[in-house]
């Protein structure tokens, strides 16, 4: 159930606007995602291998 979920956010979300950024919680089939300014507000979620992708591409930047 999402309410049991886990979040954290990245250890690079140190910045001036420390609270602007996303949290995620992993399960063993999804990475759910969620605004860290709004923890009770929308969240979605992706299939594990889309995150590895998704952060495999992001890191190249």
């Amino acid at each position: 159930m999402i309410r049991d979920l886990v979040w954290f956010k990245s250890s690079y979300s140190s910045s001036s606007e420390g609270d602007s950024c996303i949290e995620i919680a992993t399960t063993p089939v999804a990475i759910h995602v969620r605004d860290s300014k709004v923890a009770d507000g929308p969240t979605f979620n992706v299939a594990s291998a889309a995150w590895t992708e998704f952060v495999a591409h992001a890191s190249d930047r």
